[in-house]
């Protein structure tokens, strides 16, 4: 606990605690320690899965009982994660760091213990190697997570962790689904692990969770230099992370790698593998100038000179009535709206503001994003433009032209960012009062700022 400062002065913890031996080791072991380390142990989380009936049940009252007898607030919760779908270890996984999260977000403690020791480190290591997993993954199970998750018997093996308990006379619960080798962790656990004992290293769990220490190391070192690069490189605008491609293809393919997983994580892609991260750096690579890799909840799209990563259900920003005078939240700015009364040489002090003849405008204004097939004749061409030629001419990223704002009057459009008025409304020698539109830039999105990792 010292080594990765899981608990500070005036910290006070929750156990989580299933029953079984590693999690009543742990809260036994937080009960004496914590308070040498200026912390207290604020109460027992136990979360009932409902996977095995009455056993279920049985492993929550032992848990209330044993929480009872030390004089500790008891916090039960129930997920019955079978009717999730889905892989079964997964959902229950996700269970529980929901009503861990939970239990910290309401302020009931500062951080929660789980009881994962050495041999999980060392499944969890294995099981990403034959998973296919890079480094990061081979980082195992952290110590401590950016949402305060603390793994204090990390470094503890479960043969010390249960002779502790014999020792104490403390009797703990067996799930029985801990042997049921259909779930791919009980057969490394029981099947593959025994194995390489036998027949190739007797210290293989020791040596697995070396290798997760020395990752560990290295990660914390990348993250820093990464986060840094991508601060440098990237920007977040309409809803997702912006990068140059040539950026990303200039880098050594390590960083690139590091710094593309970074941003995928942050866009939303959790579950994004290591293929998806070479798919996209390949994108960002070809000659090509437009395509998309896809991930479980995340898209990586290339146009022109940029990438973009976003989550894959980014929904196009629906149409505005507008009104005038009136200003207008569109994605990352606002269009303002204004009548100036003086004809050509009126107000018009906001910088890039366009004006058009006021008296010449019949039906509802409105502020939309980009349509297929919208077309205008802006002030200075010579004939009627499509907008999307002018987006190819101008290489406007495909992603930018859903959220690139258009002023329309009825069916006809009136004015489209850096392409300008329509030139029959333009505002020329007469004298008559102008519509003036123009945007604010809205703050904070000029750059990209990675959190922690968790």
């Amino acid at each position: 606990m010292s080594r990765y400062n899981m608990l500070r002065t005036g910290d006070r913890v929750i156990a989580a605690v299933s029953g079984g031996a590693d999690s009543v080791c742990l809260f036994l072991a937080l009960k004496e320690l914590a308070p040498r380390l200026g912390a207290s142990v604020a109460g027992v989380a136990h979360l009932n899965h409902k996977l095995r009936g009455a056993a279920s049940d049985g492993d929550e009252r032992f848990v209330a009982e044993l929480a009872a007898r030390h004089g500790m607030a008891f916090y039960p919760a129930e997920a019955r994660v079978a009717d999730a779908g889905g892989n079964l270890e997964q959902e229950a996984r996700k269970a529980r760091l929901n009503f861990y999260g939970r239990l910290i977000r309401e302020g009931t403690c500062d951080s929660v213990a789980t009881g994962h020791t050495r041999d999980d480190q060392a499944e969890t290591v294995l099981f990403r190697i034959l998973r296919g997993s890079g480094t990061a993954g081979m980082a195992g199970i952290l110590p401590v997570t950016g949402k305060r998750i603390i793994r204090p018997l990390i470094e503890t093996s479960r043969a010390e962790v249960e002779e502790f308990l014999r020792a104490r006379g403390i009797d703990w619960r067996e799930d029985a689904s801990n042997r049921d080798t259909r779930f791919a962790r009980n057969r490394i656990r029981h099947e593959l692990l025994p194995a390489f004992e036998h027949e190739w290293n007797p210290a293989i769990r020791e040596t697995l969770a070396r290798m997760a220490d020395v990752a560990q190391e290295e990660e914390r070192w990348w993250r820093g230099k990464i986060a840094r690069l991508a601060r440098k490189l990237a920007v977040e605008t309409d809803g997702g992370i912006e990068i140059r491609a040539d950026a990303v293809a200039a880098l050594p393919k390590a960083v690139a790698r590091r710094l593309v997983r970074e941003l995928m994580r942050e866009a939303g892609g959790r579950a994004a593998g290591l293929d998806h991260v070479d798919r996209a750096i390949a994108l960002a690579s070809s000659a090509r100038g437009s395509g998309c890799v896809t991930a479980p909840g995340l898209a990586v799209a290339r146009s022109f000179e940029w990438l973009r990563f976003s989550a894959a259900d980014v929904a196009d920003p629906e149409p505005v009535r507008v009104e005038v005078p009136g200003r207008y939240d569109w994605v990352n700015a606002a269009v303002c709206f204004a009548v100036s009364p003086a004809g050509p040489e009126g107000k018009s002090g906001e910088p890039g503001c366009a004006r058009l003849k006021w008296r010449g405008l019949r039906g509802v204004l409105e502020l939309r994003g980009w349509k297929e097939g919208d077309h205008y004749r802006p002030l200075g061409q010579q004939r009627d433009q499509k907008v999307k030629e002018m987006f190819q001419k101008a290489r406007v990223p495909s992603w930018k032209r859903s959220f690139w704002p258009i002023v329309t009057d009825g069916c006809k459009i009136l004015w489209a960012r850096e392409f300008g008025v329509a030139a029959e409304l333009a505002l020329g020698s007469d004298s008559g009062p102008s519509l003036c539109i123009w945007e604010e830039k809205q703050p904070g999105h000029e750059s990209f700022h990675p959190r922690s990792a968790s």
